[in-house]
């Protein structure tokens, strides 16, 4: 495994690990990997430092703790702002969840037949490519685009 810091378009730099570095070449060149704030998949990697480890450990010794390294005032911020859009994202999409329909690729279908009159109005939600969306909108479809955070385990 691997761990990139990757940043998007917007300049939001976030982490994320890859079985190795061709894993993340074919992920990217998919567009598969999105911003976590704001689902941009234009993302690339951003210039990290490499760690090096200075020597070779004699097994029989053992093992420093090393402190952590502190934290500047404008990067804890940054950390609380992340960790507070990262939490209201994660309401919305219990909320979504909770009052809306799964409609999953017909997304585009079903807003259309919402739009049209065809079926009774009801909040959906899914996935649908940029075409789609851009067709939606010059047809007048109001449909709004959240950046869907995965599933985690906690």
């Amino acid at each position: 495994m691997i761990l990139f810091e990757l940043k998007c378009a917007s300049d939001h730099r976030f982490e994320a690990w890859f079985r190795d570095g061709a894993a993340y070449d074919a992920q990217a060149a998919a567009g598969t990997i999105s911003c976590p704030l704001c689902g941009d998949t234009k993302v690339g990697k951003a210039p990290m430092a490499p760690r090096i480890a200075k020597r070779l450990r004699d097994p029989a010794e053992p093992a420093k703790a090393v402190a952590p390294t502190p934290v500047g005032a404008a990067d804890d911020k940054a950390a609380a702002l992340q960790a507070e859009v990262l939490r209201q994202l994660g309401e919305l999409k219990r909320a979504v969840e909770e009052n809306c329909d799964y409609v999953g690729d017909r997304f585009a279908e079903e807003a259309r037949r919402i739009h049209y009159g065809e079926t009774d109005p009801r909040g959906i939600y899914g996935e649908a490519s940029d075409g789609e969306v851009a067709e939606l909108k010059e047809e007048g479809v109001t449909i709004h685009r959240i950046p869907w955070l995965p599933r985690t385990n906690s």
